[in-house]
């Protein structure tokens, strides 16, 4: 893409990436910045043509919001069919390879079939420390010239994706670490993920970051959230729904976690307050605005009374 002949649409568009991203991806405010710039680099076509548009390998404990990042900008300037997710725990052995760029002549492999689909996306490599040494190989050919060879005996032109790695090297050490300074927790992160990944391979990835481990409050703010995004799923299904402050309570009794970030908080709030719909539903509970509310320590809806309706979560 030329800058030149970029639409003042979509210069205004790239100019919300960042509060879009801070909106939905909450406690990782001191990485968003560099991410932004990083993609604003490779959508305004200031990255070199033999280069992927863009390399990241975001470190850090399971459930911090690495691969939400990675899903929520791609949905955001590509499109969510345009990211593609590999997880490298699939990919422990050689034959891994053949998976990926085929094994034979006349097989393309998943690495093929993503690039047949889409010119230009994401391709996500989840928990890289877990991949084969051969198919870190293939990770080289990528960020250095991206490209790959496939054994069909096609080369695939990957330098209109963006490349992410996850990993949670060292992700104990980040739980533990919780009376040190986060320079000092990021840095005894980065060193041991220099230690641990190939050093060719560490040097290529352009902007190594470390994602936080998520404080209670930051997860009730994540809880807050999710709420309001689970009350306009079921809205678009057809239910007027209100929740109140007990509800954010409620979830964060069964849902937070301290090691497991914010993952078990997401699934509770599905779990509770669908099965409470669905409770309702079966129950031929009627009424123009619905309500949850705590009932005998468990989470059910009812008809809203106007007098004694709670503050909805704003």
């Amino acid at each position: 893409m030329n800058a030149l002949n970029i639409s003042a649409e979509r210069l205004e568009h790239l100019r919300h990436l960042e509060a879009h991203l801070c909106e939905q991806i909450r406690g990782q405010d001191h990485v968003i910045p560099r991410i932004v710039a990083a993609l604003h680099r490779g959508e305004l076509g200031l990255t070199s043509s033999t280069r992927p548009l863009g390399s990241f390998l975001f470190l850090g404990p399971t459930g911090v919001g690495k691969t939400e990042t990675t899903i929520a900008f791609t949905d955001y300037l590509l499109g969510g069919e345009k990211l593609f997710r590999f997880d490298m725990s699939e990919y422990q052995t050689q034959e891994s390879v053949a998976v990926l760029i085929g094994g034979r002549v006349g097989e393309v492999g998943l690495l093929g079939l993503a690039r047949s689909k889409s010119a230009t996306g994401t391709l996500l490599f989840d928990e890289i420390e877990k991949a084969h040494p051969r198919v870190l190989d293939l990770f080289l050919q990528i960020l250095d010239a991206a490209r790959v060879t496939m054994a069909s005996g096609d080369t695939l032109d990957l330098s209109a994706f963006y490349i992410v790695f996850t990993s949670n090297i060292a992700a104990s050490e980040i739980l533990t670490l919780q009376h040190s300074s986060f320079t000092t927790m990021e840095r005894h992160v980065l060193t041991k993920a220099q230690r641990t990944l190939r050093p060719e391979l560490y040097a290529r990835i352009a902007e190594k970051l470390v994602f936080n481990r998520l404080s209670y409050d930051v997860q009730m703010e994540i809880a807050r959230f999710h709420i309001s995004r689970e009350l306009s799923f079921l809205r678009d299904k057809g239910f007027h729904l209100i929740a109140g402050p007990q509800v954010i309570s409620f979830v964060m009794q069964r849902g937070f976690h301290p090691r497991l970030g914010a993952r078990p908080l997401r699934d509770a709030i599905e779990k509770h307050l669908r099965g409470a719909i669905a409770d309702a539903t079966f129950a031929q509970v009627r009424s123009s605005t619905l309500e949850f509310v705590v009932c005998a320590n468990e989470l059910v809806v009812r008809p809203s009374d106007p007098n004694t309706r709670s503050a909805p979560i704003p």
